[in-house]
Formats: structure tokens, C-alpha cells, sequence
């Protein structure tokens, strides 16, 4: 059985917000298969974005989500996050540590990397733990 997708017309490429809606689905479906809980998604605020916060055993977890189809030309998902992105994350976790009054809370910094066939179906899903 092949999934169709909402919107994607056979033969037409993924747009980059397809892939990264793709990926973040997968990432959240594997993480609660793994006993996470999601507590939030795309969460924002003025500092950036957090593609997953999610806990397990008391821990919160931050996770950012890498997706990408064609990973000899361009690169794996987890390559493709520099210093800037990681300062971004962490910064932005501490905003939402503040806001919520969880700055007792233990936490981590995880990746997520998908990697999508080019009709977007999972090819596979690669957990960082503590990637930085």
C-alpha cells in the first residue's frame, strides 16, 4: 500500500516545508514509541523555534528535527546544523525554562534526523542523544 500524500500530486518534488512537516511527524511518532511524551510542538517565541519538547523519566527534552531527501548531494540532517542553531536552541529553551517555571528540571539537547525517499516516505530515523 503507498500512502498518498495530502496535496502532492504523483511525480511533483516536496517542498522544503512538506519535508520538514514530514519529518517532525516522524520524529514525534518515534519518540512516543521510545516512552517519550510530546509536550509541545514548534514551539516559539522571540529568540527562535523548538521543533519538539518532549520528557521521559523527569527529563525534558529539546529536540531539533533535521529532515532531508538525497543526502549524497547535500549532506545528512544532522550535518546541517552549525553553532548558530545550536546557541538559537539553547537560548530559546532557556526562554521557555523561564516561562513555564521548569528551570528545575534536568534536560538535554537531542537530534533528530530523517531521511526521506523523494515521494516522502521514511527511508529511516537517526536519535542523537545529547548531541550538544
Amino acid at each position: 500500500m503507498v500512502e498518498r500524500r495530502v496535496g502532492q500530486a504523483p511525480g511533483m518534488k516536496l517542498t522544503r516545508q512538506q519535508k520538514g512537516r514530514l519529518g517532525e511527524e516522524a520524529a514525534c511518532r518515534w519518540l512516543r514509541e521510545n516512552d517519550y511524551r510530546i509536550i509541545r510542538q514548534n514551539w516559539r517565541c522571540r529568540s527562535g523555534e523548538i521543533d519538539i519538547i518532549a520528557s521521559r523519566e523527569g527529563l525534558i527534552v529539546f529536540v531539533e528535527v533535521r529532515s532531508r531527501s538525497g543526502a549524497a548531494q547535500y549532506g545528512t540532517p544532522q550535518e546541517s546544523i552549525d553553532m548558530r542553531k545550536m546557541q538559537q536552541v539553547r537560548s530559546t529553551a532557556s526562554v521557555y525554562l523561564q516561562m513555564t517555571g521548569e528551570t528545575d528540571h534536568q534536560i538535554r539537547f537531542d537530534v533528530i534526523a530523517v531521511m526521506l525517499n523523494q515521494t516522502g516516505d521514511v527511508v529511516s530515523v537517526d536519535h542523537i542523544i545529547n548531541a550538544f
